[in-house]
């Protein structure tokens, strides 16, 4: 475990926490968004842990506030598919078991490492996205296997996400492993998509790269909206 891929982890579940409390008080029905908010808080629980341990793998007195908070847009290390702004339902639902899918796997092999602090926040997280990825692939099943319109929004909404999961499995010096996860994410998705009666696009030569601080235009606006208390009241206590 290194600082980088420590921020990666932290970085993932910081930002996409942060989209899904967008949906708060927008959701479909009042049970949807208590589900939001608990599966954001979840993962921005996730994310002050993994930021808590980039910090300390960095040495430099950072906690997780400061890596939350005062980065700029470069320094960040999510993949972009959790960075992008939420659309419909539709939309929110598919990128989510998109990346639960991958989370859970990412999780599950990072639980066997032998690094103990590392082990032990995985597999804490990884009971939390287990209930993620049942929750994001039941309204995906519903929504492909609803009305005409709820499909056409879902099958829309995976043609425009697919291509940016090509991330997850890029290998490179942080995570060498990575394209290990590719066959069982696959198989998984597929399955998922199969009863949601959803087609599974065709691969695209587009490779998204927010993983290097190389981001799309919509994360700035989203952490200017989340860094603004912070940055106007530094070091100030509830």
């Amino acid at each position: 475990m290194n600082f980088e891929y420590a921020l990666r982890l932290g970085d993932n579940s910081l930002i996409l926490g942060q989209r899904l409390a967008e949906w708060l008080g927008h959701s479909p029905a009042l049970e949807e968004d208590i589900a939001s908010a608990n599966i954001s808080l979840d993962l921005i629980g996730q994310a002050r842990l993994w930021l808590t341990l980039a910090g300390r793998l960095e040495g430099r007195g950072r906690d997780e506030d400061a890596l939350a908070y005062l980065r700029e847009e470069r320094e960040f290390r999510n993949c972009t598919l959790v960075e992008l702004p939420n659309g419909d339902f539709a939309f929110t639902v598919v990128r989510r078991v998109l990346f639960d899918a991958y989370h859970g796997l990412l999780l599950e092999r990072l639980a066997l490492s032998g690094d103990a602090d590392l082990a032990a926040i995985a597999a804490k997280s990884k009971k939390e996205v287990d209930y993620h990825r049942r929750h994001s692939a039941d309204w995906v099943i519903r929504l492909g296997d609803g009305t005409e319109e709820s499909h056409r929004r879902a099958q829309a909404a995976l043609d425009a996400l697919w291509n940016y999961t090509h991330e997850f499995f890029v290998p490179d010096a942080v995570d060498p492993g990575a394209a290990e996860l590719h066959a069982p994410w696959l198989a998984d998705v597929r399955s998922i998509l199969a009863e949601a009666t959803l087609q599974v696009p065709a691969d695209g030569k587009f490779l998204s790269t927010g993983r290097q601080g190389v981001h799309s235009e919509h994360l700035g606006y989203l952490l200017a909206e989340m860094q603004v208390l912070h940055r106007a009241h530094p070091g100030a206590k509830w």
